[in-house]
């Protein structure tokens, strides 16, 4: 079956403003274009749009769904097998912290008491299944699973304190990132606060800290594309010069 823009829009659920930007980006292309200049998509088209939305469900970016999708290494089937088990993850991550939520409610009602640490156990396991939704698996390959298991029990088991000092080092790296990166220079005085900032946010979480890991993982921001979507979201270009920021702070080049 053939579809305009406008049935294709509706099915779908989005904006015929949306399948025409899609277009015109290079993501979603139209199988042709009939002789009255109307967009034809097809089955392949409609299959498509749907792992698109499937990643923007997830939160990737246009671009890195753009590089993903187009590729010519992509697989649809097997795309659909990592989608399921993402949504898997996605799901434990709500229904922890939804007992989280009927825990605090029975704590309120005086049924349960309920300590400083369990109201923020949710909050926190839910971080940990996202992290590994995201990044287990080259996180684990890279690091191994001793260090990033001990990392999780580290953030399990922070106080209140601990982890809204975390979450404040987090806001001041990416504020002072933004600074040093206007600066310019990776290796001045603005940049070089952002790499100590970032090894602070680090510790929060490192059960141990090496110039090496951190020059490492600094690699990591560039060479994964969701890393890179991330830091790259305000400015293009700022993983890289985090990267070198970083390997002028541990004095290891990348």
């Amino acid at each position: 079956m053939e579809y305009t823009v406008q049935k294709l829009a509706h099915l779908a659920g989005i904006s015929t403003r949306t399948l025409r930007y899609y277009d015109e980006i290079g993501l979603l292309n139209p199988a042709r274009i009939n002789s009255s200049g109307y967009r034809i998509y097809g089955r392949e088209e409609v299959d498509k749009l749907q792992q698109i939305l499937f990643y923007r469900e997830l939160g990737v970016g246009l671009e890195t769904v753009k590089e993903i999708v187009n590729s010519p290494a992509f697989h649809a089937q097997q795309t659909l097998k990592q989608h399921r088990e993402q949504l898997l993850d996605k799901r434990k991550q709500l229904d922890a912290l939804i007992a989280n939520v009927d825990k605090t409610i029975a704590a309120n009602e005086g049924r349960i008491d309920m300590s400083d640490q369990e109201k923020f156990a949710g909050f926190k396991q839910s971080l940990i299944d996202e992290n590994e939704a995201k990044y287990g698996k080259e996180i684990r390959e890279k690091y191994g699973d001793e260090t990033i298991d001990s990392s999780n029990h580290k953030l399990k088991n922070m106080t209140e304190t601990q982890y809204e000092e975390a979450a404040r080092l987090a806001e001041e790296v990416k504020a002072a990132l933004a600074a040093a990166f206007q600066d310019g220079d990776p290796a001045g005085r603005l940049a070089q606060q952002a790499a100590d900032l970032h090894k602070r946010w680090l510790i929060c979480y490192w059960s141990e800290y090496s110039k090496e890991a951190h020059a490492g993982l600094a690699q990591m921001y560039v060479d994964d594309e969701r890393f890179k979507a991330y830091y790259d979201a305000d400015q293009p270009g700022t993983a890289e010069f985090l990267r070198d920021a970083i390997c002028v702070y541990t004095g290891i080049k990348g």
